[in-house]
Parts: structure tokens; sequence; C-alpha cells
């Protein structure tokens, strides 16, 4: 027999919206080159890979050009395809050993909440064709381990962006976060994310990301908790809440797709 494969819909109630991941769970480990091909005929903007260990479980995540440190919905996806199979027992923690450390997941109603770590930006100044490549005016530019985020004034402004993806491809980060304060009662504040360096021209909605929208405008509203929209054509919803130097994550999940690589 084959490896089962599934593809879940992350921040989302609904399918074909959200950001869609690819969730593999092996039997035994494989190399990493036969991840990353899986991830490249997959094309999604991540691909997860969970081996089961002691405790918990091993997970990575692939673009379809690289191996990344962080992955929120890949992660949300991993975690609802565990309980989904009856891999964990409803109730029952979900527990990765990854890149970024120890994260973990819980189930919370119809909603996962994952625990990953803050990734604070600070003020910088902006780079060589990062504005240019964005072509839209900048309120604030900041860079965390692994992004730029660029503030601009408006939702409209976020919702009209159209990238430059050649130019965007020479800045070196693994991408840009392009956010705003919005006048929806539902959300706090809108995104986008676009990471074409390696190989996702724009991402529909990135948990990772949130690790730093989250305590960004956190400090700006004075509140901990909040609920962001990632303004891409797909639309999700991520709700956050601060804690320290860890970041609590929110989102539901459709499972979409179940296959199997022969």
């Amino acid at each position: 027999m084959g490896i089962t494969i599934y593809q879940v819909d992350s921040f989302t109630d609904k399918p074909f919206s959200g950001n869609p991941a690819g969730v593999c769970i092996m039997d035994e480990l494989q190399d990493d080159g036969w991840m990353q091909n899986v991830a490249r005929e997959m094309n999604l903007s991540e691909t997860a890979f969970l081996l089961k260990q002691a405790e918990g479980y091993n997970l990575r995540w692939f673009t379809p050009a690289v191996e990344v440190e962080l992955c929120g919905h890949a992660t949300l996806a991993s975690a609802h395809m565990l309980w989904e199979i009856g891999l964990l027992e409803t109730g029952e923690n979900a527990i990765f050993h990854t890149l970024s450390g120890l994260l973990t997941a819980i189930q919370r109603g119809k909603w996962i909440e994952m625990n990953f770590p803050a990734t604070y930006e600070k003020q910088t100044i902006a780079p060589s064709g990062l504005i240019e490549s964005l072509g839209v005016p900048v309120k604030y530019t900041g860079k965390n381990q692994f992004d730029y985020l660029v503030e601009v004034e408006s939702e409209d402004i976020v919702s009209s962006v159209k990238p430059d993806f050649g130019l965007l491809q020479s800045v070196a980060a693994r991408g840009v976060i392009v956010t705003s304060l919005t006048d929806s009662d539902e959300y706090d504040f809108v995104s986008r994310f676009f990471a074409p360096g390696v190989g996702v021209n724009e991402d529909p909605v990135t948990g990772s990301a949130h690790c730093c929208l989250s305590p960004f405008w956190s400090k700006r509203l004075g509140k901990d908790e909040l609920v962001g929209y990632q303004a891409s054509s797909r639309g999700g919803v991520v709700k956050v809440r601060c804690a320290g130097d860890r970041v609590f994550l929110s989102g539901q999940a459709v499972t979409v797709l179940r296959g199997e690589l022969v």
C-alpha cells in the first residue's frame, strides 16, 4: 500500500476557502529529498510531514521550493487530521516537535488553538526594492527573524496591493506582511502575505505571520485578544491571544481531499 496524504483547508469553516495544506503522516522516516518532491507535487504553499515519536509527533513543513522553520496553517491542518482519523482522542493535546521548538494544539469546541512562539518585529529601514515592489504608500516598516512587516494606512490599500513579484523576490527575507487596521466590527486588523522567495507568491492565510501581527497590534490597540482577517482571494480568520513570549492562534479546518502516494 502507498502513503495516504490529505489536503485540508485551514483557518476556515467551509471548503475551498482559507489556506490549503497537505498533510502526510508517515509510518517511517523519509529523506529530505522525498519530502521536498512530495511538496512540489502537491504544489500547495506548505505540506506537513509527521512522524510519531515517543511523545507526540515530529513535524516538518515544506513549500514547493524549500523547507520552512514555522508554519501555522499546516500545523492546524495536521492537528485537525490527527483528531479526525483517530490518531489522537477527542480532548487529547496535539504535541509537535519542530524546527521552532515544541508546539501544541488543543480543541476548543469547533476551533483549534495552537501555542506558538511570538516573533517580534523591530522598526527598520526598508531595503532597496521592498517599497517599490509593493507600489503603495507605506506608514511603517519592521522586520522579525523571518519577514518584513509593512503597515499601510487603510484596509483598501491592503486589498489593492499588486506586488511586482520579480522585484520582491530580490528582497532578502522569507516574506512580506502587509497590514492595517480595519473599520470592520468583526475584525481588529487585516493583512496579506507575499513570499515569492520561497515559491509562494501570495499565501492565502498565514498562521506564522500572525505570530508577529499579534504582538504588533496588541501593543498598539492595548488588548491581548484580537481577531485578524487575511484578505487574500480565499480569505481566512485567525483569532490571536498574546501571553508573554507566546501567541495562541485559533482557527477552524475542513478536510477536502484524501489520496494515496503510490
